[in-house]
């Protein structure tokens, strides 16, 4: 399966250049998006569960959530532990999301577009299944 890699890093950079072009007109980018979905889908939440979902440094999520907060998208209240901060959605952040998704649902019906729905459902259950693969891989080199 030579190429593979290829294969998906172009589509991969494609995907993120259109939805980036697609949330400009919020002043969002997709690494931003991923912190409003990840609120809207799971609840409020803590930098730590957004980072350790994402796989990335918690002052990342840090720096997102910030510049959300500018936005005026999601809010911090504080946690049980006074150090802990909950971020969730404002009305506005909820606004933007429902607006986002829809234009993020046409655009996945578009780039699935001449793919039979047999072909949509393999490709929706494979991409996980390699991702786990590579987890797994990272997890036994960490141990």
């Amino acid at each position: 399966m030579e190429g593979f890699f290829q294969n998906y890093l172009r589509l991969y950079r494609s995907l993120i250049t259109s939805l980036n072009e697609l949330m400009s007109i919020y002043q969002l980018s997709y690494s931003l998006w991923q912190v409003i979905f990840y609120i809207k889908n799971y609840g409020p939440s803590t930098l730590v569960d957004i980072s350790n979902y994402y796989n990335v440094e918690k002052p990342t999520i840090t720096r997102r959530v910030h510049r959300l907060e500018e936005l005026q998208f999601v809010v911090q209240i504080p946690g049980k532990d006074r150090r802990e901060k909950i971020i969730q959605l404002t009305e506005l952040g909820e606004q933007i999301y429902k607006e986002c998704r829809t234009k993020i649902t046409n655009l996945e019906t578009n780039v699935m577009e001449g793919l039979s729905k047999e072909e949509q459902i393999i490709t929706y259950q494979t991409l996980p299944k390699i991702q786990n693969n590579i987890m797994k891989r990272e997890d036994s080199k960490s141990e």
